[in-house]
């Protein structure tokens, strides 16, 4: 069908796909705030004890793995908008709370609760996007929702670097405890968060309802109506016969048991290791030890808050520069692109750890792999997720593969310590080296292009390959 027949309603559908988005912004804001926060606070709660610090630093991803096993559930129950509804409630939570904390229990309570927004909104935002955007442009769409999440994390570390006063160099806890930062500062950081939370429940008031779930829901004339909204009535009969053939076989309540399905286990393999694949890449790390790394490279505090912000905008960059890529030059080919960058850049910090080459060739090195992932490995795998799950149970295959990815998150957090200490910082580098090569092999072996193709046909695509894939292996057998 041609564009003159299908007359997209461009501006609609970037309106209501910026709106879910800013779950994206912020989910960026409230996981990166903390770092910047992170002297500050602990000088006001006096905490010392590296577990309790670190407790600090990880609670929020405790309500993330929270967050996106209950996303599922209100997914498909609920619907795409009162999940994001809820997620908007959580955040402005979380923001009023964790700056009026007053005990250190309560601040941790308040970051579960933030991490419980952010485990819903980072299922649902692209999913929700997905599956209200035109086919020919979901990839950019989806990815506008990775865009959101940098510039929410580009957002938090500007406003860190806008409130701190200038710290002096060598200052104890007790020093910072008593300056307006370790007093106040750090209250301004999290409360920030309020204003963007607050517009995000309010906007999303105005946007519908996804078609494909008010379908399953067996309400086909709002359906409707949505993707009038959309494209015009030809594209909203044919869209919504396409939606109505795949959910005719299968349309009533799922659960969890029905992603063990023959068709469908596959495809939430795929799913899951593409989540656990985006944290093991490394990266993170990258993110959470930014300070070390810097200091290394003989910046002080303040020299050091400012990098970090540098590696935002490098961040914000090459993520802009990936939106086009995603639809043009597929998600197979970028996500290649990305774990091959990777490998080869992990090798080489790896070499200039073992050689005691430090300084700006490792700044530099780190820049590019932020750069690569950004382009390739950050958007794409969002993408990916919020399409390739078949219809009646993508809330559900979406809440498990969110999941993946949190847990990866949380071990990563943790086990980077544990191999810095055993293997050094070389060892380290290049072990997330061999991850990417494993994940390079993974992907073209198993992972589909899906640029172009309706989420309806990309099901019976995925479909036909695992029959054909079985009936290789069962002569195989023979």
């Amino acid at each position: 069908m041609n564009n003159a027949q299908t007359h997209l309603k461009m501006g609609y559908v970037w309106t209501i796909c910026l709106v879910a988005a800013c779950g994206g912004l912020l989910f960026g804001y409230d996981w990166v705030v903390i770092g910047g926060a992170k002297p500050f606070y602990e000088a006001y709660f006096s905490i010392t004890d590296p577990a309790q610090s670190g407790w600090a630093m990880s609670s929020a991803l405790a309500g993330c793995v929270f967050g996106a096993l209950i996303s599922g559930w209100c997914a498909d129950r609920l619907g795409r908008k009162l999940p994001l509804i809820l997620s908007a409630i959580l955040f402005s939570a979380s923001a009023w709370g964790t700056a009026l904390a007053s005990s250190f229990d309560m601040f941790v309570v308040y970051r579960i609760v933030g991490g419980v927004g952010i485990g819903l909104a980072s299922a649902l935002s692209p999913l929700y996007i997905a599956e209200v955007s035109p086919a020919e442009k979901r990839g950019r769409f989806v990815a506008v929702n990775q865009l959101t999440i940098v510039i929410g994390v580009l957002a938090a570390q500007l406003v860190n670097l806008m409130i701190a006063d200038p710290v002096p160099g060598g200052a104890t806890q007790q020093m910072i405890l008593d300056t307006w930062n370790g007093q106040t500062g750090w209250r301004w950081m999290f409360g920030a968060e309020l204003a963007p939370a607050l517009a995000f429940l309010v906007l999303m008031f105005f946007v519908p309802e996804s078609p494909r779930w008010l379908m399953k829901a067996g309400k086909p004339e709002r359906a409707r109506a949505t993707l009038a909204r959309v494209g015009s009535a030809a594209y909203a009969d044919r869209t919504l016969q396409e939606i109505a053939q795949t959910l005719e076989k299968d349309n009533h309540k799922v659960s969890y048991s029905a992603l063990l399905a023959p068709q469908v286990k596959p495809i939430v393999i795929i799913g899951m290791v593409l989540a656990v694949f985006q944290q093991w890449c490394g990266i993170n790390v990258i993110f959470n030890y930014a300070q070390e790394i810097f200091a290394s490279a003989g910046f002080d505090i303040n020299g050091t808050l400012k990098s970090i912000v540098a590696t935002g905008i490098i961040n914000l960059v090459f993520t802009i520069a990936a939106l086009p890529l995603v639809d043009k030059l597929g998600r197979r080919k970028l996500m290649l692109l990305g774990a091959f960058g990777l490998t080869i850049i992990y090798v080489l910090i790896a070499g200039a750890y073992a050689l005691g080459i430090m300084g700006w060739p490792v700044l530099l090195l780190v820049l590019a792999a932020i750069a690569i992932y950004a382009l390739t490995l950050a958007p794409v795998t969002w993408v990916l997720l919020s399409e390739i799950f078949p219809n009646r149970v993508r809330g559900l295959a979406m809440s498990l593969g969110t999941l993946a990815l949190w847990i990866a998150c949380f071990l990563l957090t943790y086990t980077f310590p544990l191999l810095n200490a055993g293997l050094g910082a070389a060892g380290s580098f290049l072990l997330y080296g061999v991850i990417c090569a494993a994940g390079y092999v993974y992907i073209l072996r198993n992972v589909p292009e899906t640029k172009g193709v309706t989420l309806e046909a990309l099901e019976a695509q995925l479909a036909q390959q695992h029959t054909a894939a079985r009936g290789v292996g069962r002569e195989q057998a023979r």
